[in-house]
């Protein structure tokens, strides 16, 4: 799959983030020039410091706000995986013009910047939220509702643009909605770390994890691993179809906040078997969130040849081990 990269450099923006640091170990592990454009507002240094003296990459400390950085991180890049954003929907919700500044505006400049580079192609991080309040299972990419919070507008926005620029200018484009990724190097601290990394720290130091609710919402969790296929095929596929559209980024399959709950206690308590014995508290459900999350894959097998290899069970035991080893 990644033959035809070996003589081109691949910009991660966000790369020093939990899912850009790993698209840029999987693009170094392959021999790959990667660029890193990060202005470590969420990302974390030590996330790249393993890639800081491999010859094949750079990193441009930057914000995408900054259009000069977003020209300086594109010089010479054939490919962009855009991860850059300002993620979580409460964060949206309690300051929704800086979600905005970074996520739409900061898009278009890595856009113009794109476009002005003449860079082959632009994948982007989309999201799940965009399926807003349509109610069908499972979600399928022609069929969206209206936005919940501010930050599932935002990711909307970049998908109307993306189109625009396609368009308008002919950078071709693909846009991947991430549905609740989660493993190693996601972040369990601050105050908006998702759930399954804050719910592991909390289990390990025996305090008991807050389900928003009665633990019957379910998500379609989806390792990072999943992912990072999902990105790899985007920017390698010669495949006309597939351009310049969205795609599902999951498993296809869901599982409730409780069943999570119960998998998490089961591999952790393979290394301390007192995590089982810790209580599960509830409280109310939080503004914004949608009661359930499935996706439809089919178009990302049929276009990408898209094959998740890491179902629940197989994703939270790997991340499991890993945040056993690092938290």
């Amino acid at each position: 799959m990644l033959q035809n990269l070996q003589n081109k450099t691949i910009l991660v923006t966000g790369g020093a983030g939990f899912i850009g640091s790993n698209l840029c170990e999987t693009l170094l592990s392959n021999n790959i020039k990667t660029v890193c454009l990060d202005n470590f507002s969420t990302g974390k240094r030590k996330n790249i410091e393993p890639f800081l003296n491999n010859k094949n990459f750079k990193l441009v400390e930057g914000d995408i706000r900054n259009l000069e950085d977003c020209n300086k991180a594109c010089k010479g890049v054939n490919y962009i995986l855009h991860q850059a954003a300002l993620g979580s929907v409460p964060r949206s919700i309690n300051d929704p013009i800086t979600t905005n500044n970074v996520n739409v505006s900061g898009f278009l400049n890595m856009l113009v910047a794109a476009r002005d580079a003449k860079v082959t192609r632009f994948v982007y991080a989309a999201s799940s939220s965009t399926y807003g309040d349509h109610e069908a299972l499972p979600k399928v990419e022609e069929v969206i509702g209206k936005p919940l919070s501010p930050y599932a507008i935002t990711k909307y926005v970049n998908e109307l643009y993306a189109d625009i620029f396609q368009k308008s200018y002919g950078l071709d484009t693909i846009g991947l909605r991430y549905f609740n990724v989660f493993g190693r190097r996601q972040d369990p601290n601050g105050a908006y770390a998702a759930v399954i990394p804050l719910f592991v720290k909390q289990l390990i130091n025996y305090e008991s994890p807050m389900i928003n609710g009665d633990g019957s919402y379910s998500r379609d969790f989806t390792y990072i691993d999943n992912v990072v296929q999902m990105n790899l095929l985007a920017i390698t596929t010669n495949n006309e179809e597939a351009l310049n559209t969205v795609y599902n980024v999951a498993y296809g399959d869901r599982t409730t906040l409780l069943e999570l709950t119960t998998l998490l206690k089961e591999h952790l308590s393979k290394f301390d078997d007192s995590i089982r014995n810790v209580e599960i508290k509830h409280r109310e459900n939080r503004v914004g969130d949608i009661p359930h999350s499935l996706a439809s894959v089919e178009k990302a097998k049929k276009l990408l040849n898209y094959n998740p290899k890491y179902d629940i069970n197989d994703g939270i035991k790997e991340a499991v081990n890993w945040y056993w080893e690092n938290l």
